[in-house]
């Protein structure tokens, strides 16, 4: 059986390590870029428990150089740019287990070595049938090309090119959410490190450390869903205005995330915070959606390449479950995990949209955040943290 996936980020390489394994599977994995490269990833991340989770019944070894590579994440801490604490959570109270705090391009660079030599890189896909049995690519200045092919993986992030040509561009969601990410070298003297959040009004910082010696910086703030983020939020003193209480007093942590986001204003990226349509399975072909390529979903709770990895775990594990006992069909496969995962991702995103709450116009961050105390929400977290539907029996105990 061929099996071809598009995309070697976090479920393409999860996928391509996995089925390259099965014996009679030929699993080749393209991927956009050169080998080594790794810069347009350069922020931190942090993955969920239930991510860990997934991959620890999946590919124990794999999650053991995770987290060789990575920190746990084991507090979520919410407070005021003042410092008045609201919110600190232990992990351990809603999780079986710690996430992940790594910076993107060190997961990526285990993941790709992990899944060698499935992965064949500096792809640049030209066509892709409609049925998903043949692909194109130009790689080294040569023109490729693939046919007979059983099994198409769509792994190829948000801006999916075979999501693109095989179903049409998912149309996105604009929250009315404007975010920044920078990450920069640690000169905190231990100010940061676990997972915290700082508001003023409905403006929020986000930070925790990576390694080997950096700190994660987030910005959030609200603008309206329908429009560009200003030029005029991207300025210093703005940014300065933006988490200054009108008490003027500032906690240690916030003064320094504020005086750091300042200082690299020139090398930080902004986004709208958005979200798409659910797809996993393709009615007309057999293709597959995973990760981004799948769900776009606002990043709230830290779930999109923690979903990117539930959903390898799910569906490699599936379909070699499947392979091993003779059941060879992926169109059967396909319907099978996308009842194994489209109820878990419609849930996933409705408690990340609704979780982005302090952050809209108008939001009251410390009403919000009480609410984060309370029972509905916490057993939605253990919900989320601790239910991974598809993974084996074990997994439970």
């Amino acid at each position: 059986m061929r099996i071809v996936i598009v995309g070697a980020g976090v479920a393409g390489c999860i996928m391509a390590r996995s089925l390259s394994r099965l014996p009679g599977v030929e699993a080749i994995c393209l991927e956009r870029v050169a080998q080594g490269d790794h810069a347009e990833s350069g922020t931190g991340l942090n993955i969920g428990p239930n991510a860990r989770l997934a991959l620890q019944v999946h590919d124990p070894a794999l999650a053991d150089i995770i987290t060789a590579a990575g920190l746990p994440w084991r507090t979520w801490r919410i407070s005021l740019t003042d410092g008045t604490v609201l919110f600190d959570l232990p992990l351990s109270e809603v999780a079986h287990n710690d996430g992940w705090r790594i910076r993107w391009s060190e997961l990526y660079r285990v993941l790709r070595e992990a899944a060698a030599p499935a992965v064949s890189y500096d792809c640049a896909i030209a066509d892709i049938a409609r049925d998903g049995a043949s692909i194109a690519w130009q790689q080294g200045g040569a023109s490729r090309r693939l046919d007979n092919i059983d099994l198409l993986i769509a792994a190829d992030g948000r801006y999916s090119q075979v999501r693109r040509l095989l179903a049409g561009e998912p149309a996105s969601r604009m929250v009315g959410v404007a975010i920044s990410r920078v990450l920069v070298p640690d000169s905190s003297n231990g100010l940061i490190d676990d997972y915290e959040q700082w508001f003023n009004g409905p403006n929020r910082l986000l930070a925790f450390r990576v390694p080997p010696d950096h700190v994660y910086v987030a910005t959030a703030f609200p603008i309206p869903a329908d429009q560009p983020i200003p030029e005029s939020l991207k300025r210093p003193d703005a940014l300065r205005a933006a988490f200054t209480p009108r008490s003027g007093h500032l906690s240690d942590q916030s003064r320094w995330l504020i005086d750091t986001v300042c200082a690299n204003v020139a090398d930080v990226h902004w986004a709208r915070m958005q979200e798409h349509d659910v797809l996993y399975a393709d009615p007309r072909a057999p293709v597959l959606y995973l990760g981004d390529a799948a769900h776009g979903m606002v990043p709230t709770l830290g779930q999109g390449a923690t979903q990117a990895i539930e959903d390898a775990a799910v569906a490699a594990g599936l379909i070699a479950r499947e392979w091993t006992a003779g059941r060879r069909d992926p169109r059967a496969w396909l319907s099978t995990i996308e009842a194994l995962r489209r109820e878990r991702m419609h849930f996933t995103m409705e408690f990340s949209r609704d979780a982005t709450d302090t952050m809209l116009e108008g939001a009251d961050p410390v009403a919000g955040t009480l609410h984060k105390t309370e029972a509905e929400f916490m057993a939605k977290l253990r919900r989320l943290y601790q239910e991974v539907p598809g993974l084996p029996a074990m997994a439970k105990s």
